[in-house]
């Protein structure tokens, strides 16, 4: 996340560079950047927080139990 953070950061400066030099077509394309890395940014920070361990239970062995491989089918 640091280094979306820093590219984020990165575009703000080239947004308020391009406003000022006049560069419409550079302003609405780093808008449009902009906003993606914002939203990637929301949706990375909402990932990290929630759990990053998933309880699966334990396994139920007693459907299975007495079974034998090699047991012959009659």
């Amino acid at each position: 996340m640091p280094r979306l953070q820093e590219i984020h950061a990165n575009l703000i400066d080239r947004f308020q560079e391009a406003k000022d030099q006049g560069w419409l077509g550079e302003v609405a394309a780093i808008e449009t950047t902009l906003a993606a890395a914002a939203q990637k940014l929301e949706a990375m920070r909402d990932r990290a927080s929630q759990p990053s361990t998933v309880h699966l239970g334990m396994p139920d062995f007693r459907r299975d139990a007495g079974r034998s491989s090699t047991e012959s089918e009659d």
